[in-house]
């Protein structure tokens, strides 16, 4: 009850309370049936792409993920602003297909995706990363090399640690301090060790490089090159700079 209150809260796990609840005779839900429809709505509303510098659009990639992948894909990701696309806008049709860290751990999806993958061989598995946190674990690919482990490793580049960025943005407008990236091409790296790699700068070149690396048979790395202003799902750089300086002096 920390963030949400709930009317009324329930102690229970959720697969016996929803069987109980079953178990209820049927209510007349017409009192709340006009807000339920008007919080999809909203939900749906929530979903609408918004407009996104440079020319790859995250909305438009976790679509053609959303599209393309089989019910049963596990999606692993770890801790940064990069993930709240797939969070936001990645439907995922059934248990135990999300791996995601609950602290924030940077580098997760690196290694949870290579242990989902060994565990189910059969399953499609994508990792989904920003440029920090596949630094911090990105090495791991040679275990997906050694295993054969046919992982789709998406890295989300955008030279720097978006979500300390962010906060330096807000708090501290244009003064920025160790939060950018000198990165290697991750297409190159992943190469290196065995793996295919490409690079995708534009969204129309995703369809056709998901597609190859879900077919290569082995782990494939798409390195996504997107604008250093879309450092939020909302706002660029630029108009983080806006707001804070707009924003009253504390006093």
């Amino acid at each position: 009850g920390r963030v949400y209150q709930p009317a009324l809260a329930i102690q229970a796990s959720v697969a016996p309370a929803c069987a109980a609840l079953a178990a209820l005779a049927p209510i007349d839900a017409s009192a709340w049936s006009g807000s339920a429809a008007a919080a999809h709505a909203e939900y749906l509303a929530w979903q609408t792409p918004q407009p996104m510098p440079g020319s790859l659009d995250l909305w438009q990639i976790v679509a053609t993920l959303r599209e393309r992948l089989p019910e049963d894909t596990i999606l692993a990701s770890g801790a940064g602003n990069y993930a709240t696309w797939l969070h936001r806008l990645y439907r995922y049709p059934a248990f135990r297909t999300q791996l995601a860290p609950y602290n924030g751990s940077m580098g997760y999806g690196v290694a949870a995706a290579i242990a989902a993958k060994a565990a189910h061989p059969d399953r499609t598995v994508v990792s989904w990363n920003g440029d920090g946190c596949f630094l911090m674990n990105g090495q791991e690919l040679a275990t997906a090399v050694q295993y054969r482990l046919g992982i789709v490793f998406v890295v989300v580049d955008n030279g720097m640690y978006g979500t300390i960025r962010m906060h330096q943005e807000r708090q501290y407008p244009a003064r920025v301090y160790a939060t950018d990236l000198v990165n290697p091409d991750f297409a190159a790296l992943a190469r290196a060790y065995g793996a295919d790699g490409e690079t995708v700068s534009r969204t129309d070149q995703f369809a056709p490089a998901l597609e190859r690396a879900l077919t290569a048979g082995r782990p494939a790395l798409l390195h996504l090159l997107l604008d250093r202003q879309a450092i939020t799902m909302n706002a660029t750089i630029d108009d983080l700079r806006r707001q804070a300086t707009a924003a009253p002096a504390p006093r």
